[in-house]
C-alpha cells in the first residue's frame, strides 16, 4: 500500500505538450448537456461565461468543472490552493473546454485514435511508455524510473485494489496520456505535411546573395517638429477605418481613484505603549519568562542568541544589564520590544564580524598576475596602517560584491561558511582590528579588518514584540471618511471636485486595465475593483458602489474611459494613430517641398534645405539590408533592388521618411545547384512546429472563442 499512497501523492496533474505548449488539465465528466448550440446547461445569457465554436458556456457549469478540478488538486497536494493557483486552474479548465469542443472534432475528422494495443503499451510497455505514465513512477529526488514499482501498481489497479479516489486519479492520468498521444500524432501529421520548396529556398538565397550599392536622399520625419502638425479626431478615425486589420479591438477600463491608507494614530501608539508596560511587569514577575514571552509576542525569536542575532541597541543595553532585569521598550519601525535578560551561555561555534578588500587573482592565474595582485593588496594594507579609511578603500578597490557595503561581510561563524584560509586567518587572529598581513585564497588576496572580535557567548533573552497596528476604531473612522466621499458623488466631475476640495487627497490614475488584471499601479490584490469596473452595469463616469478594502487601503474609484473589443474606436489607439497620421502629413509636406526634384541628389538636398541628407550604402542585401541614418527601412530597400543600375526613383514615402534612391551597382546572386542550406534556414526561421502553431491558431480563430471569464472571477 506504500506504493499506492505514493501514487496518490503524485498523480494529480500532468501536462500534455503540443507545439504551442497547450496546457491541459483533465477533470472528467461530460460538461456539455445539450446539443452544443445553447441547449442543455447553457441557456442563460446573464450567466454566459464565454462561447467556443458556437457552444455557450454557462457560469454554473464552468464552476462545476472548476470545483471538481480544485477538489482533485487539493486532495493530491494535501492543502488548500492559493488564489494564484486557483486562477491558473481556471485557465486550465478553460483550455480543456477549448480542447474538448474543438480539437477532438479535428481528431475525429482525421481519423486519429489510440488503439487498445497502443494504449496498453503506453501504460505498461517498455518501447512506447507514455512520459506522463513514466513520470508517476520516477523518483523526483534521483530522477530514476522504478519499473518494479510501476508493475506493482498496474497489478493493484487490475485487481481493483485501489481506493475510489485513487482509481479516479489513475483514470485521469490515463486520459491525459491518451490526449497527449493524440496531440503528438496531430503535430507529427502537420509537421510532415509542411516543407520548404526549391522556389522558397532559391528566393531565400537570392535575398541574401544579391548585393546592391546605392546613393539616396533622405528626409526623416523627425526633421519636422511634431508640434507643428495638428492632427484631428476625424483624421484618426479615417486612418483607423482604412487600417482595421492592423488595430484589433480590446477590452479595457481606465480609472481615477483615491486611496485612504490605514495608519495607526497617536492614540493607537499610546495604547500599545501602555500594553507594553503591562507586559513588562508580567515579564519581570514571570517564573518562566520564555513561555510568557512566547504567549504574548506577535513574533517569536530564539531564546538563546549570539551577538550577531541581536540589534546594536539591545547589545549596548546588555553590556550594563543585570541578570533578571527587563530591558526596553525599544522601537524599531512599527514594532515595540521588551526583553528579559536571563544570563549567558556558550556556543560550540564562534562568531565574528569582518570586512575585507579583495584583489582578485584566480588560483589558475599566471604567477605574474598573482604577483601584481599581491603587490596591490599590500599597498592597500600599507595605506590602512597609515590611517586611511577602510570603507573608502574597499569601495574603490575591492573586486567583489561587498565593495558597495565598504567591504562589510557581516557576522559569520567558523562552520565552513568561508573558504578555509580566510576563515582560519580570521578566527586565529580573533581581533578586533586590522590584520597585519595579506591573506591569500583561491579567489585572490584579501586585506581584512575584524570589526567585532570572535565570541561564542550566547545571551538568554525572553523577548516580547508587539507590532503597532491601527485599531478597529481607527479603521472604522478612516472607512467612514472614504464612504462619505463615495456617497457624496454621483459623477466623475463631482468626484474630482470633492477630492480637490478636501486638500489632503489626490486623484491617482490607472489607464487601460485589462479584464484579467489582478493589480493596477501599486495596488495589489485588486481583483474586486477590476470586477466592478467591468460589470455590465458600471458605465463610464460611474463612481464605485462601495468602498473597496484592500489590505491597509480603502479605495474609492470612478471609471473614466473604456474600450470594447467588438467596437474599437480611434481613441483606443490615439497615440499610435496620431504618430501614423502625423507622419502622413509630414510626408505630404516633404513631397510637396521636393517638387520636381531635378539635378543631382546633392543639388536637390541643397534646394530642399535643412533636414535633407545625402548618403551612400554599399554591399547591402535584400534580406538584412540596413541604411546608415534610416536604419531598417524595408520600403527603401525594396525600391533599391527594384531599380536597374544607374536609375533613380521618384520621391517616395518610406517607413521613416521620404526618399529618392539611385541604384549605383547591382550584383545578382550567381546560380548554385544545391539550395539545401537555404531550405534549412527557412525551416529554422519558421520553427520546427510552425505548421502546428498555425493550425492551432486556425482552429482557435475558426472557433470564434469569446472569453468573458474576467467578468465573473
Amino acid at each position: 500500500m506504500a506504493l499506492i499512497n505514493k501514487i496518490r501523492e503524485r498523480s494529480g496533474v500532468a501536462v500534455a505538450v503540443i507545439a504551442v505548449a497547450l496546457i491541459l488539465f483533465i477533470v472528467g465528466g461530460d460538461l456539455f448537456g445539450g446539443n452544443g448550440k445553447g441547449g442543455g446547461l447553457f441557456s442563460s445569457n446573464d450567466n454566459k461565461i464565454g462561447e467556443i465554436a458556437g457552444t455557450s458556456i454557462d457560469y454554473q457549469a464552468f464552476q462545476v468543472k472548476l470545483d471538481a478540478a480544485r477538489a482533485n488538486y487539493e486532495q493530491q497536494a494535501g492543502r488548500a490552493l492559493q488564489e494564484q493557483e486557483v486562477q491558473q486552474l481556471r485557465s486550465q479548465v478553460w483550455e480543456q473546454m477549448i480542447f474538448d469542443i474543438t480539437y477532438k472534432a479535428e481528431f475525429e475528422k482525421l481519423g486519429l485514435k489510440v488503439t487498445a494495443d497502443e494504449l496498453r503499451e503506453m501504460i505498461q510497455g517498455t518501447k512506447n511508455l507514455s512520459p506522463i505514465i513514466k513520470q508517476q513512477f520516477t523518483d523526483p529526488q534521483t530522477g530514476q524510473y522504478d519499473r518494479n514499482r510501476h508493475i506493482e501498481f498496474i497489478n493493484a489497479a487490475a485487481a481493483n485494489q485501489l481506493p475510489a479516489a485513487q482509481k479516479t486519479a489513475w483514470d485521469q492520468i490515463k486520459e491525459q496520456a491518451i490526449q497527449q498521444r493524440l496531440l503528438e500524432k496531430y503535430n507529427a501529421l502537420l509537421s510532415s505535411s509542411s516543407f520548404v520548396t526549391n522556389a522558397e529556398a532559391k528566393r531565400e538565397y537570392e535575398a541574401q546573395a544579391t548585393k546592391a550599392d546605392a546613393r539616396y536622399l533622405y528626409v526623416p520625419y523627425t526633421s519636422i517638429i511634431d508640434t507643428t502638425i495638428k492632427v484631428t479626431d476625424s483624421q484618426l478615425s479615417d486612418y483607423l477605418s482604412k487600417h482595421k486589420e492592423e488595430y484589433k479591438g480590446y477590452d479595457s477600463r481606465s480609472l481615477d481613484y483615491v486611496v485612504y491608507q490605514v495608519m495607526p494614530t497617536k492614540e493607537d501608539s499610546a495604547a500599545l505603549y501602555d500594553d507594553i508596560k503591562g507586559f513588562a511587569k508580567g515579564l519581570a514577575a514571570a517564573q518562566d519568562a520564555k513561555a510568557y514571552a512566547a504567549l504574548n509576542s506577535d513574533s517569536r525569536v530564539p531564546y538563546e542568541r549570539s551577538a550577531s542575532e541581536i540589534s546594536p541597541t539591545l547589545k549596548a543595553a546588555l553590556a550594563t544589564a543585570i541578570q533578571g532585569s527587563v530591558i526596553g521598550p525599544f522601537k524599531e519601525d512599527n514594532t515595540y520590544s521588551i526583553h528579559k535578560y536571563e544570563g549567558i551561555t556558550t556556543d560550540s561555534l564562534y562568531t565574528v564580524r569582518a570586512s575585507h578588500i579583495l584583489i582578485r587573482a584566480d588560483k589558475t592565474a599566471p604567477d605574474s598576475v598573482k604577483a601584481a595582485a599581491r603587490t596591490k593588496a599590500q599597498d592597500i594594507l600599507n595605506q590602512l596602517k597609515q590611517g586611511a579609511d577602510f570603507a573608502t578603500l574597499a569601495r574603490t578597490n575591492s573586486q567583489d560584491g561587498s565593495a558597495q557595503q565598504g567591504g562589510d561581510l557581516g557576522f559569520f561563524k567558523n562552520n565552513g561558511a568561508m573558504v578555509k584560509p580566510f576563515e582560519s586567518a580570521i578566527f586565529n587572529f580573533g581581533g578586533p582590528g586590522l590584520m597585519p598581513n595579506v591573506v591569500e585564497t583561491d579567489f585572490g588576496f584579501h586585506v581584512i579588518k575584524v570589526t567585532e572580535g570572535k565570541s561564542n557567548t550566547k545571551y538568554k533573552i525572553a523577548t516580547i514584540s508587539r507590532e503597532l497596528q491601527a485599531s478597529e476604531s481607527t479603521r472604522n473612522a478612516i472607512y467612514q471618511k472614504a464612504e462619505t466621499l463615495r456617497a457624496s458623488c454621483d459623477s466623475k466631475e463631482e468626484f474630482e471636485a470633492a477630492v480637490k476640495k478636501d486638500g489632503k487627497l489626490f486623484i491617482l490614475k490607472a489607464d487601460k486595465i485589462f479584464p484579467e488584471a489582478t493589480t493596477f499601479n501599486t495596488i495589489q490584490n485588486a481583483r474586486e475593483v477590476v470586477l466592478w469596473a467591468f460589470n455590465k452595469d458600471t458605465k463610464v463616469g460611474k463612481i464605485s458602489d462601495r468602498v473597496f478594502e484592500i489590505g491597509d487601503n480603502f479605495i474609492v474609484a470612478a471609471v473614466t474611459a473604456e474600450t470594447e473589443k467588438d467596437s474599437p474606436k480611434a481613441d483606443d489607439f490615439r497615440d499610435a494613430l496620431t504618430a501614423k497620421v502625423r507622419n502622413e502629413v509630414k510626408a505630404e509636406q516633404i513631397l510637396k517641398k521636393l517638387g520636381g526634384a531635378s539635378g543631382t541628389l546633392e543639388q536637390i538636398a541643397q534646394k530642399y534645405g535643412a533636414g535633407a541628407l545625402v548618403e551612400a550604402a554599399s554591399g547591402i542585401n535584400f534580406a538584412t539590408g540596413m541604411l546608415t541614418s534610416p536604419g531598417i527601412d524595408p520600403i527603401a530597400i525594396g525600391k533599391i533592388f527594384s531599380l536597374q543600375t544607374g536609375k533613380r526613383s521618384k520621391p517616395f514615402v518610406g517607413e521613416n521618411g521620404v526618399f529618392i534612391v539611385e541604384t549605383t551597382n547591382l550584383v545578382k546572386a550567381p546560380e548554385i545547384a544545391d539550395y539545401t542550406q537555404y531550405k534549412n534556414q527557412v525551416s529554422q526561421r519558421n520553427g520546427g512546429y510552425g505548421a502546428s502553431y498555425m493550425a492551432n491558431q486556425a482552429i482557435r480563430d475558426n472557433a470564434n472563442i469569446k472569453d468573458n471569464r474576467a467578468k465573473f472571477f
